[in-house]
């Protein structure tokens, strides 16, 4: 397969983002993205207390295969290994990985060879025996992307050695060089899918019509980037990331990191530009709860917007408990939510029990005869 370089440009980046140290500026970037994705409001989400507004960014709308907020940094990543003449790129992740998904996607667009190495519990293998892959998982296979299983654990512990051993051996057996991309693509030129994003919301209004901005945090990269470019603003917003793994303290750590290479360290720590919040992880990354399950059928059946149960369905869930329980905790009651995709990763996670018990979607039986309509479910 031959490269596609037609996508690739010099990057400009925005004027108020040129002061921080030229060689943390990427050189160059890809066009992957489908934006602007729009801004509108989201009035009509279930259980906003009197008060607060919302509106939704629809980062969910950024692709199709690479739908999401991965897509973002995948610009600056992918442009970055055609830089280096990189043929192959290997990243890591969970089974049902978005940005693993995203990057086997855009690789296969820009003519270059994916490799995935996903951590997996053993009931996750014990499952592939007798169970069809679905989810991201499934378009994995489908887009063809090499997968290697790890165990499940730390990155820096299970991931990157088999990554690097990964890159080793396919160099010497294809000659081509690997480009190594960290869980989330949350490393200094990835963050930089966040820092335009910043830029595009401005062109959007967000300065005049919202006092704070909340997503969900799994990785550090899209919060870094919206936290290191409000800063560099002055502040006129608060970010809120919501975890959805891990603690609160390896998100502030990974923040300073960037901060750090940014040469911001001296004036500034995590702590003082982002407000990182736990207590909505539930059992557990991937581990979705009735509870959660069914506050993702109630926001679906009144607003039309899908959240998924592993990112943006407990961070919207941790952003209603906000607004009632700590509504202090925000900077001002004109609220954005940042909606950083999840829907293929809905199907790695079963919500058939919920749907049978729930039934927001009654199936009537016409097909042998017309019955008297029952009375169908009003969803509140």
């Amino acid at each position: 397969m031959s490269r596609i370089y037609r996508h690739v440009s010099q990057f400009r980046p925005p004027d108020w983002a040129r002061r921080l140290p030229a060689e943390c500026i990427p050189q160059t970037v890809v066009t992957l993205a489908q934006v602007p994705t729009p801004i509108h409001e989201w009035s009509r989400f279930p259980g906003i207390p009197p008060g607060f507004s919302l509106g939704i960014k629809r980062d969910d709308l950024t692709h199709s295969t690479m739908t999401g907020n991965k897509i973002r940094k995948l610009e600056f990543l992918m442009a970055d290994a055609i830089r280096q003449d990189c043929g192959i790129v290997i990243t890591s992740g969970s089974l049902q990985t978005n940005h693993g998904r995203a990057t086997a996607a855009a690789a296969k667009e820009l003519g270059l060879d994916p490799y995935l190495v996903l951590r997996a519990r053993p009931a996750d293998v014990e499952m592939m025996e007798h169970k069809p892959s679905a989810g991201n998982f499934f378009l994995d296979k489908v887009i063809g992307a090499g997968i290697v299983l790890a165990p499940y654990g730390p990155q820096e512990e299970f991931l990157m050695p088999r990554m690097r051993k990964l890159a080793e051996d396919l160099l010497a057996s294809t000659g081509k060089k690997s480009y190594l991309i960290p869980v989330g693509g949350s490393n200094l030129i990835g963050m930089w899918g966040y820092i335009t994003a910043f830029q595009e919301m401005m062109d959007q209004g967000l300065l005049d019509n919202y006092d704070d901005i909340v997503l969900a945090t799994g990785s550090g990269g899209s919060c870094c980037g919206l936290s290191v470019a409000n800063y560099l603003l002055g502040s006129p917003l608060k970010i809120h990331g919501i975890t959805v793994c891990d603690e609160a303290d390896d998100f502030y750590d990974h923040i300073d990191d960037c901060l750090t290479q940014l040469k911001l360290n001296t004036d500034v720590s995590a702590r003082d530009i982002v407000d990182i919040v736990d207590g909505y992880k539930g059992a557990g990354y991937g581990i979705a709860s009735d509870e959660i399950k069914d506050f993702l059928l109630s926001v679906s059946c009144n607003t039309g917007i899908i959240l998924d149960p592993v990112y943006t369905g407990k961070a919207a869930f941790g952003l209603r408990d906000l607004m009632h329980n700590q509504p202090k905790r925000f900077k001002g009651q004109r609220v954005l939510f940042l909606h950083t995709g999840g829907l293929l990763g809905t199907y790695g996670v079963s919500m058939d029990d919920r749907l049978l018990e729930t039934s927001p979607g009654q199936v009537v039986d016409w097909t042998k005869e017309l019955q008297p309509l029952p009375l169908l479910p009003h969803v509140q």
